[in-house]
């Protein structure tokens, strides 16, 4: 993108919108940004653009590679052409925050938006930096002075985050009302920002599954502040409501007096697997891998191995290899047979035996193996999920890749913030 300072959304509007050869693509109607919980500088996401259809696309940000006086150019001619649909977290520049009331944090001087700039940063991101506003109140009528025009910073305006564009900040809710249409990751980033008794405010008001979603993608420190705030017993129903791996994790990090009256509330059937994961250390593979992958039984069909990988419930990297073992099919399972990759599955006639399409060559891993062996493993084998087998050749679990990244990465890569390396075309088409 060109080397431009700082772009008013007010001179964006009605720009034509070129591609990279010169061809028309449509016209700016609004600037897209992510509306925050704090007094930080909104990302923009991108540009509304109405094409000579009078159909209304999203056109992200690092699609764009100049912003002109006159127009601007993308860095691609192709555009997504499914209708614009603004997201509840997201607000409208130029349609919605123009117009609108806020005030001077520090006085409390009621202002009207007039305008809102977008500046880019280090990191390739564009955020609305500064706005436009005037006093509120102030007529224009003869012998009245008018109100000056002032430029701020984002920061020194309250009303205009996460909120109702009044000043009042959302309960918990309107919260939980925003939180249905975002992947649980984006909630945990939110919740992060929240302060502690809105915070706690949304844990109480969430149903078990979906809080249970959201805990497992915060960092460790906010996992246990929150388990402390929930009631014994319902900390854990959350508990028995995370994916085994995960909670096992959580547990481990918490003093032994609290993992083992917590382990005594649940459920033994939900408890038992989690007391086997707690027994490996976090970094190898019996401490990676969910004691709760797809297992079936060599007479089973290939109809009935793809009725369980679509399950909307199984995570995705689970849902790329059925195991085959002996009965019993609960891990710790029977003698294991071996693997069948879905792609074989779909190659096979649906009333076929897995049986007939089992991979019994692919090397499965030991519970001891450390961290750098199961990378390694993943990395020789080009997988997304492995068998873990112990000594007496019974299945005992699986590792998929997602755990792998988590424990390579540093560990605060989720307090670093996934906004930050996540770009904008991908926070719109996830």
């Amino acid at each position: 993108m060109a080397p431009v300072n700082r772009v008013f959304a007010a001179q964006l509007a009605g720009l034509p919108v070129f591609g990279p050869d010169g061809e028309s693509i449509g016209k700016v109607r609004d600037v897209v940004a992510g509306l925050r919980l704090d007094q930080q500088p909104p990302r923009v996401l991108g540009l509304v653009v109405e094409l000579a259809t009078r159909r209304r696309v999203f056109v992200p940000m690092l699609r764009i590679t100049s912003i002109e006086p006159n127009a601007v150019t993308l860095a691609t001619g192709s555009v997504n052409m499914r209708q614009f649909h603004q997201r509840p977290n997201e607000v409208l520049v130029l349609g919605q925050l123009t117009d609108a009331h806020a005030s001077l944090t520090d006085t409390g001087t009621r202002l009207t938006v007039l305008d809102a700039a977008m500046e880019p940063t280090r990191t390739r991101d564009w955020v609305l930096a500064k706005v436009a506003v005037r006093e509120r109140g102030a007529r224009l009528g003869l012998g009245r002075r008018r109100s000056s025009l002032q430029v701020l910073p984002w920061q020194d305006i309250s009303g205009l985050g996460l909120t109702d564009l009044s000043g009042q900040p959302q309960g918990a809710g309107q919260l939980l009302m925003l939180f249905d249409t975002m992947r649980a990751v984006d909630i945990a980033a939110t919740v992060r920002d929240l302060p502690v008794k809105r915070r706690h405010e949304v844990a109480d008001s969430m149903d078990d599954e979906r809080l249970a979603d959201v805990l497992e993608e915060l960092p460790e420190d906010d996992q246990k502040e929150l388990l402390a705030h929930l009631s014994e017993e319902r900390a854990a129903d959350i508990l028995e409501a995370m994916n085994p791996d995960d909670a096992a994790d959580l547990l481990a990090e918490l003093a032994p007096a609290d993992k083992n009256r917590l382990l005594d509330l649940m459920e033994p059937e939900e408890s038992e697997p989690l007391k086997r994961l707690l027994a490996y250390s976090r970094d190898t593979a019996g401490g990676l891998m969910t004691p709760e992958p797809v297992v079936l039984t060599p007479d089973a069909t290939v109809a009935e191995a793809l009725a369980h990988i679509r399950n909307p419930d199984l995570p995705a990297a689970l849902g790329t290899m059925v195991f085959v073992c002996r009965p019993p099919t609960e891990t710790p399972t029977g003698r294991y047979v071996g693997c069948v990759h879905f792609q074989r599955l779909l190659r096979e006639p649906p009333a076929e035996l897995v049986a007939s399409a089992v991979d019994s060559d692919l090397p499965a891993l030991r519970p001891t193996a450390p961290l750098a062996e199961v990378t390694r493993y993943f990395a020789a084998y080009n997988l997304a999920c492995g068998p873990v087998v112990d000594a007496q050749d019974h299945l005992v679990g699986a590792v998929t890749v997602d755990d792998v990244l988590d424990h390579l990465l540093p560990e605060d890569w989720r307090e670093t913030g996934l906004h930050d390396v996540r770009n904008e075309e991908t926070s719109r088409t996830s």
